[in-house]
């Protein structure tokens, strides 16, 4: 199966045998806008992809077409790497900048050394639990669904490994950090549970996922440029 990286020739072959392409997703387009928008250029429905992320994320997301769908799988489980932007003395409902805020704190007194120390503190295998706000199931609904409504309920931690936390740059209340961490890992509860401990609220700023695996966003292609490259490939007007 062949696996489409930025600098690869696009062919008509690619339809007949099915493709995987690396993408950077847009900021503010969900991974289903993404998904939709390939399907509708390239006239097949037959369009996948692996691992969600959030619509005000960016970075590298795998996408599956035609027959490419059905290795998608095997991405899945793959470990993946993030850049996040975390704001302390903050906390909303969905544990990112989108949502309403439930509370404030004073984070001024917060210091690089403590941020670091906490970091290290959560690394490793530990139990998560997910935010109301995503896309995980409860007996077969969605739970962002029931939150929408105010509801919230009682969800199972999830065994997650976090194998790195590094910190990249501190500008209180803003630390950035480069997250490694194993499949099912929510970097929105992640950047919740650091407020919790550091006694002040925090939420999830910004996020781009650097990495899939031993795939890399800097080998997709931006999504504009792909779906401009097969429609020069197939003839039609860019």
């Amino acid at each position: 199966m062949r696996i489409l990286k930025k600098n690869d020739a696009i062919d008509v072959q690619l339809l007949q045998d099915g493709f995987i392409v690396l993408i950077n997703k847009p900021q503010d387009w969900t991974s289903f806008d993404v998904v939709n928008k390939i399907r509708r250029t390239l006239k097949i429905k037959k369009v996948g992809h692996a691992g969600t992320l959030d619509p005000f994320a960016t970075g590298l997301l795998i996408v599956g077409v035609g027959k490419g769908t059905k290795q998608l799988n095997q991405f899945t489980k793959l470990d993946k790497t993030y850049r996040a932007v975390i704001k302390l003395g903050v906390e909303t409902d969905t544990y990112d900048r989108t949502g309403k805020i439930v509370k404030e704190a004073d984070a001024s007194l917060i210091s690089r050394e403590q941020v670091e120390q906490m970091l290290k503190q959560m690394q490793g295998e530990m139990l998560q639990l997910p935010p109301m706000f995503s896309a995980k199931k409860v007996n077969g609904k969605p739970l962002y669904k029931l939150a929408r409504k105010g509801k919230e309920i009682e969800r199972k931690p999830q065994k997650v490994t976090v194998y790195q936390a590094k910190l990249l740059d501190w500008q209180a209340p803003l630390l950035t950090v480069e997250l490694k961490v194993s499949k099912g890992t929510y970097i929105r509860s992640y950047a919740h549970d650091l407020g919790q401990a550091l006694n002040t609220g925090a939420i999830l700023q910004e996020l781009v996922r650097t990495e899939i695996g031993e795939f890399s966003l800097t080998e997709s292609f931006e999504l504009p440029l792909f779906l401009e490259k097969w429609k020069q490939m197939v003839g039609q007007p860019a």
